[in-house]
This record gives C-alpha cells, structure tokens and sequence, in this order.
C-alpha cells in the first residue's frame, strides 16, 4: 500500500535534515520549567496506573523518549524518518525505537499504558487527525493516557523550502485552535484531564498546548 503524499514529505524531509535536528533543538532538560513538567506529571500518571509501556509516536531522535525513561516510564520510541529512528538508536542503545507511522502503528489494541505525542501531530492534514487521534485510543487500554504537545493556532503555515540546517525540505505544517483538538480528541473517545496554553516568550512565534487525556474505562453510553 502507498503511503499518503504527506507522510512521503515527511519521511524524506526528516531524513534530510535529522543531522542538524539533532544539533539545533534543546533536549527536555534545557526547555522552560512548564515544557519540562507536564511530560514528568505524564510519566508519574502512567506509571501510577501501571496499565502497560508508553509509546513515543514520532519520538525523533528519541530525546523525549529517554526522558521519560528516566522517569522510570517503560517506553519506546516510533517515528517515519529511518535516519531519526538511526540517531536515536545510536544514541540510547538500551530503549526500542522502530520506524513506522502514527497513522497506522503496528501496534495491538489496548497494548499501551500511554501514548505521547510531542510536536509529532503538525505535518498531519487537519482531516486525518481523527484518523491519528482514533489509532491513539485503539492503541491504549482502557484507562490509559495520552499526552499531545504541540503549537497552535489557525491555518495552514507557509509551505518552507527549508528546515533545520537550511537543508531542503517539503512538508506542510497546520495550526488549529485549542477547542478544536480539544474537539478531536473527544471525538476520538479521549477524555481531556488538562489543557496548559503557553503564550510566545523570548522571540518565539507561535503559542503552544499541552493536552493531557485519558481512555475510560467504560464507553459513554450517550
């Protein structure tokens, strides 16, 4: 089966650019006080509820990943770009991280205690986010959790030329309002715990969420 053109950009996109990646974007321990705490209060949820390992679902160079590993969260790491699967590897040989797509993941039903979702969502066409939120509550057992981090906004951004490193890239990146993945979530079946809004600070561009969500136990009969 063909992949969608945008997982195709994607793919490729990162491929090019996980080298500089690596070198330009802060590992967890140099973000802000807020961006290091939700992924800590997610990892102490998850591991309250012992439902089963997290998934990192476009885990990049898996900096994220081995956080919560030393979290003590059971966790591994999946994303669509070989070289960024590659890095992490490399990088932190005693955690798992495999090549594969949010859109599918090979991964069975309510295997997972919790699924994380850090700034991985973004090159998803806003219509198949219902397919990506919906393989998230396929994935996680009833009770499990799922944290999404990312910005947001309106709109679709500008198509860039060029990403990390100024190497050449050709994915698409889109902005919704908080309500609206609020919206998706819940139509996936999630329940929203948390929202944390952070508005742009030191030159930043863009505001960014945090959702904290969970699987009931027991589907709404409504």
């Amino acid at each position: 089966m063909t992949d969608p053109s945008y997982l195709t950009a994607v793919r490729e996109s990162y491929d090019t650019v996980a080298d500089d990646y690596v070198q330009l974007v802060k590992t967890p321990a140099e973000l802000d006080p807020l961006s290091r705490a939700m992924p800590a209060a997610f990892a102490e949820t998850v591991r309250s509820a012992g439902l089963g390992p997290v998934a990192d679902l476009g885990c990049g160079p898996g900096r994220v990943t081995a956080y919560l590993a030393e979290l003590g969260v059971p966790v591994f790491g999946v994303d669509l770009s070989p070289r960024m699967v590659e890095l992490a590897r490399r990088a932190y040989p005693e955690l798992t991280f495999t090549v594969g797509s949010m859109t599918a993941p090979e991964i069975g039903d309510g295997e997972l205690g919790g699924v994380l979702a850090y700034y991985s969502t973004h090159h998803t066409p806003p219509e198949q986010l219902p397919v990506v939120f919906g393989e998230f509550h396929r994935t996680l057992a009833p009770g499990g959790h799922l944290m999404l981090a990312g910005h947001v906004g309106e709109g679709q951004l500008v198509r860039p030329t060029q990403g990390y490193g100024g190497r050449p890239v050709s994915y698409e990146s889109h902005l919704l309002p908080p309500d609206r993945i609020t919206e998706l979530l819940e139509g996936a079946g999630l329940t929203i715990t948390a929202r944390l809004i952070q508005e742009p600070v030191a030159g930043a561009k863009r505001r960014y969420a945090t959702f904290l969500a969970w699987k009931p136990e027991h589907p709404s009969s409504s």
